[in-house]
């Protein structure tokens, strides 16, 4: 029986600097997911990148004294190496250089040919946000100095274009919105983009005749002999469909898009007015995360509180910073971190919740079992309540990975921990060794294998750690699926000598 499918991406970045932590925040999300579909029986595509055209791009590389080509190929690599730090385990990390990708967009341009028609853009642009704006939509700054709703720069831009008769999709996405409410999550972005859908929409400008770097537009000049490129978001958003195999790929229509909610417009307004025009499916779901903030404030070069994820990563270890942006923020919301922060979350749970449950119950069986794997006893009052603990915690945690509430996954893993410690403790399994080596057993085998259901619920988090603690528990790496969660390790294993996993940390180091 083949698996069900499921594919996800993450919203391709823009290699213009260094990846931030909101760069790592994204990936680890939706690294999330696709680990939790994978062991869940899922046959999984996981999709990432960058994006590589724009003038953004174009002026950087002149600036950098570099063919935009050059520069872009030596601005991927530190992208492609967090992922790889952070255990990012993707299916395919894409480049909108890819020559795969500029055929399909450029086929998806002629799929949408019968909405697309020649005119003259003139109107405010920002550069960094690679996005046009309304006069309505700008803000401005104490001297008066106009700027985008993300604070940008804008510019007053004129010039030949391709225009997309976005105007004509208006009622058929709000049909959309209201027919699948769980098009646009969570509930606040759904409520703001229809908002701004009903606030009526103009055509969008597609194309652009200043700068070269980007994907040509097909049929060559316009009739006026003007060479166009494609507006850098058309380009973009179509590698959701170059990552699915094609215009009509197997992998599509996407089941999940894990964006910014600076990006929520272009992937839930355009994105979908796009496909429509070109008569393709739609994805199912589009996230919009929040940001993730530096002690409270929005990082930024001019603050100096931009933080070097890989930097992170060597500090506290991949694990830790994974769990903890996943456990402290709440998935959709905004959300803060610190060094303060992460240290004591992370002892919290995993070197005083999970880690010493593991160690003390491991450490005992080495100890007065010759780490050897012990028999489980018929259960009494004691195990009963421990097994409904872990009921209503799993129950909780698919709940909660299902609904995308990561942080709420974790709280129910969190439970089951505490559930765990507790009936280690109640039953004192150090008293038994000295009276009653046989409850001791039947103990030590019940919190083994209470361990081990949270380590596999808890692997997408953690994967390093958890494939750690599962080798110690002598859990086989065949048996390690969420379908092998009430399959017990057999009695009479010899277990590996215990390690800790998840020693307490200091802001010392």
């Amino acid at each position: 029986m083949s698996k069900p499918r499921y594919y996800v991406t993450s919203a391709i970045a823009y290699p213009n600097g260094r990846p931030h932590m909101g760069h790592a925040y994204e990936a680890i999300a939706t690294d999330v997911i696709a680990r939790f579909k994978r062991l869940d029986g899922f046959d999984v595509r996981f999709l990432t990148g960058t994006d590589e055209h724009g003038l953004k791009i174009d002026q950087a590389a002149r600036a950098a004294g570099k063919a935009p080509q050059a520069y872009v190929d030596e601005m991927v690599a530190p992208f492609r190496e967090l992922d790889e730090a952070l255990g990012i385990s993707f299916d395919r990390f894409i480049r909108t250089t890819d020559a795969d990708h500029k055929a399909l967009a450029q086929a998806l341009w002629q799929r949408m040919a019968g909405d697309l028609y020649l005119g003259r853009y003139e109107g405010w642009y920002s550069v960094r946000d690679e996005a046009y704006y309304d006069e309505a939509e700008l803000v401005a700054d104490g001297d008066g100095t106009k700027l985008s709703p993300h604070g940008a720069p804008v510019e007053w831009t004129a010039e030949e274009s391709w225009f997309f008769r976005l105007s004509a999709y208006q009622d058929r996405l709000l049909e959309l919105f209201d027919s699948q409410p769980g098009f646009i999550q969570p509930t606040s972005r759904f409520n703001e983009m229809r908002a701004f859908v009903a606030g009526g929409l103009s055509d969008l400008s597609v194309s652009r005749t200043s700068f070269t770097w980007g994907i040509a537009v097909p049929g060559g000049a316009d009739p006026a002999g003007q060479q166009h490129v494609m507006y850098v978001w058309l380009d973009a958003l179509a590698n959701y469909l170059t990552g699915a195999g094609g215009l009509d790929g197997e992998w599509w229509p996407a089941d999940l898009h894990v964006v910014g909610k600076d990006v929520v417009r272009f992937h839930t307004v355009y994105w979908p007015a796009f496909l429509m025009s070109a008569g393709i499916a739609l994805p199912k779901t589009v996230f919009g995360h929040g940001f993730l903030l530096n002690r409270g404030e929005k990082m930024s070069k001019s603050l100096g509180n931009v933080v070097d994820p890989a930097a992170m990563v060597e500090r506290f270890g991949v694990d830790r910073l994974r769990w903890f942006l996943c456990r402290e923020v709440a998935f959709g919301e905004d959300g803060s971190y610190s060094d303060e922060a992460i240290v004591e979350r992370t002892n919290a749970d995993l070197a005083n919740g999970i880690g010493n449950l593991a160690q003390r119950s491991l450490s005992m069986v080495a100890k007065n079992l010759g780490g050897i794997m012990p028999v489980r006893g018929p259960a009494g009052d004691s195990e009963l309540r421990l097994k409904d603990a872990f009921a209503a915690g799993t129950e909780n945690y698919f709940a909660a990975m299902n609904a995308l509430a990561l942080h709420k996954a974790l709280d129910a893993i969190m439970t089951m921990v505490a559930a765990a410690n507790g009936y280690f403790a109640e039953n004192a399994p150090w008293t038994l060794a000295k009276n009653d080596t046989a409850r001791m057993a039947q103990v030590l085998a019940a919190t083994l294998d209470a361990t081990r259901r949270i380590v596999i619920l808890a692997q997408p988090f953690m994967p390093e750690g958890s494939a750690r603690v599962l080798g110690q528990l002598g859990v086989a790496a065949d048996a390690q699926d969420y379908n092998d969660l009430n399959t017990p390790v057999e009695a009479g294993l010899q277990l590996p000598a215990p390690a800790g996993v998840f020693p307490r940390i200091t802001l010392e180091g």
